[in-house]
């Protein structure tokens, strides 16, 4: 198949990589996973068992009321936890050749909806945010916009910090998340290449 590049002739790509079905339980999997990936996981909280503290008996057993041990109880102020909260990694297993076709499918379906534009070269020589603005305009992106060059240069980052909701990565930075969350993907030719190459 081909793929229309702005201002060129077309770009001849895999059917495989930018042509494939769309697997939405999968690329739901996989994004959920790589989501899961980032939290922190580092709650900590201390049951009844891990306070400091005296452990003798308040009051007497009977004749007060509800019948308590010590303060350390969860049903008082400043006491222990009864389902305490431990550090966990919250990492889901995702093969790599699963991974791998979750993107594929993500790009092909951005491909059918138009969503995917490529282009020869983001022409951004200077970290002039004006450019950026300007370049965004001729190709008619709006939104939440991901450019993806196959080495994203210093300039491209600095013009496009300022302006909301878009974002540069380079090739080996793409990641379900931040495809699935973009109103607009927008590639270099070389880019192209370089996900053909990782993806095929």
């Amino acid at each position: 198949m081909e793929l229309n590049v702005i201002g060129a002739k077309p770009l001849s790509v895999s059917d495989e990589v930018f042509g494939g079905e769309f697997k939405q339980a999968l690329v739901h999997q996989v994004v959920v996973a790589y989501q899961a990936g980032g939290r922190a996981g580092t709650k900590a909280q201390l049951s009844r068992g891990e306070l400091s503290g005296t452990t003798k008996k308040f009051k007497k057993q009977k004749g007060g009321g509800a019948r308590h041990g010590d303060y350390r109880a969860p049903i008082f102020v400043g006491g222990g936890v009864t389902f305490a909260a431990k550090p966990r990694s919250y990492e889901q297993k995702v093969n790599r050749k699963a991974y791998r076709v979750a993107i594929r499918s993500i790009l092909a379906e951005l491909n059918r909806q138009d969503r995917l534009k490529v282009v020869e070269g983001f022409g951004i020589e200077a970290p002039k945010t004006k450019s950026m603005m300007a370049k965004l305009a001729e190709l008619q992106v709006s939104g939440r916009v991901l450019l993806v060059s196959e080495d994203a240069n210093e300039a491209l980052y600095l013009a496009a910090r300022n302006i909301p909701y878009l974002h540069v990565v380079d090739v080996m930075a793409l990641n379900p998340v931040n495809l699935v969350g973009s109103d607009h993907i927008v590639l270099t030719v070389d880019a192209v290449k370089k996900i053909e190459e990782w993806l095929a």
